[in-house]
């Protein structure tokens, strides 16, 4: 009996620790293994797909239990590939679906492939909201009901509970065989310390160890570090808004308009091209075409809501096509804002660089709703910069500036109003 005490006694504190850092380290993996994904995926597979229902490819929810994970990860990096391959499962995707082709990702790792199929099941298992408010199941059933709903998130609750109560039972146990071997002792005649004065010894160990320099020493550089770290994070990410992404008042899809209708984005933003700023476009460039297009197929002949909206904030009236006077302007909400010290023009990254749209706000033509792709950080620009290769040729600021430098080179008069000193933007913000 001695014995077995003696083994529980030595393994208890090692399994305790175990499972409290198997449980930490693996549940922060999994966040950041759906933080990652859920970058990705908005990034790259919103133009086509969402996780519950069919969009121009199928619906991603329990894609993992309809295929293995090596032939998805093949399948994500390279489908058109595997579909010239033969492979049966690529060509019944294919057939399915033609002529749409899934798109080739081979710049994508292993681990981010990885990281948007964790994200997709994630968002999968969550149970989908009835319009009552309910929770139901992947089947229409109440969660906790006949359905399936939520299965995978009761089986992670439940695993966490039967390693609790284990060690519950294991630290009574310990207690109980601790009494059985103190009363058989005790008939023997052998002479036991008594629990309290056990309790002391303990305090007194604890107490003779909060006198050790070096371990206190060892407590406070950790805890310098910790906190270091952590506060040093924080203000390095002090006003780095990525992936932040408000909700605006119409739910307009830069994926629909930028990316399946192929309107340029200057047909909207068109100070991008001419000036500092990009602008917000007016509703009465939405009225271009919604004037005539108002996308009733999906409302049962009615008119889409987000496109009321754009009539009611003109007060236009659809039927008989005249505008009132109760007009009131559309309160978008700003994404992308740099501080008041930092200068951005649009125009010379736009006309005179050259840069499209992505280079920083990421593939917009994909975003369902806008949200923001890069961090803006000076360090970002600077790096951007380093790497941006000037396009010089025929390119006349380029050619005036070169032009000055060639009457420096010969002594020749230069003002300031030759190298753009006259330009606006030289003091006016």
């Amino acid at each position: 009996m001695r014995s077995i005490s003696l083994f529980f006694k030595s393994i208890l504190p090692l399994l305790l620790f175990t499972a409290y850092f198997g449980i930490f380290s693996s549940s922060v993996s999994f966040a950041q293994d759906v933080g990652a994904g859920a970058a990705i995926f908005k990034q790259k597979c919103t133009a086509c797909h969402a996780i519950n229902k069919q969009v121009l490819g199928p619906a991603l929810k329990g894609v993992s239990e309809r295929h293995t994970e090596a032939w998805l990860l093949k399948w994500t990096k390279n489908a058109p590939a595997m579909i010239a391959s033969g492979d049966p499962e690529a060509k019944v995707l294919y057939d399915k679906y033609k002529p749409t082709m899934m798109t080739a990702f081979t710049e994508l790792s292993d681990d981010d492939v990885k990281n948007i199929y964790a994200y997709v099941k994630a968002e999968g298992d969550k149970p989908p909201v009835a319009a009552a408010g309910a929770a139901v199941g992947a089947d229409g059933t109440a969660v906790g009901g006949s359905g399936d709903g939520g299965v995978s998130n009761f089986m992670l609750i439940g695993l966490i509970a039967v390693i609790v109560i284990a060690f519950l039972v294991i630290l009574v146990l310990n207690r109980v065989i601790n009494t059985l071997e103190r009363v058989m002792l005790r008939k023997k005649g052998v002479e036991v310390e008594e629990e309290e004065e056990i309790k002391k010894d303990r305090l007194a160990g604890l107490k003779m160890l909060s006198k050790n320099k070096k371990f206190i020493f060892f407590l406070v550089l950790l805890s310098v570090i910790l906190l270091g770290s952590a506060g040093w994070k924080g203000m390095w990410e002090t006003g780095v808004h990525t992936g932040y992404q408000p909700v605006q008042p119409i739910k307009f899809s830069h994926q629909l308009h930028a990316g399946v209708n192929k309107v340029d984005c200057q047909y909207c933003h068109s100070g991008a091209y001419k000036s500092k700023n990009a602008s917000i476009p007016s509703a009465n460039v939405c009225m271009n075409c919604h004037n005539y297009v108002q996308a009733t197929e999906k409302y049962n002949g009615e008119i889409s809501p987000e496109i009321l909206k754009i009539y009611t904030a003109l007060d236009y009236n659809p039927e008989t096509k005249v505008y009132g006077n109760n007009q009131k302007p559309i309160e978008w909400i700003r994404i992308h804002n740099l501080p008041d010290f930092a200068y951005f023009n649009h125009s010379q990254h736009v006309r005179v660089a050259g840069i499209e749209c992505q280079k920083c706000h990421g593939p917009i033509q994909t975003m369902q709703e806008v949200y923001q792709y890069s961090p803006l950080t000076m360090k970002w620009c600077i790096n951007c910069h380093r790497e941006t290769e000037v396009n010089h040729k025929d390119n006349a600021y380029y050619d005036q500036l070169l032009a000055a430098h060639n009457q420096l080179k010969k002594g020749e008069k230069v003002t300031a109003a030759v190298l753009g000193g006259l330009e606006c933007g030289k003091c006016h913000y």
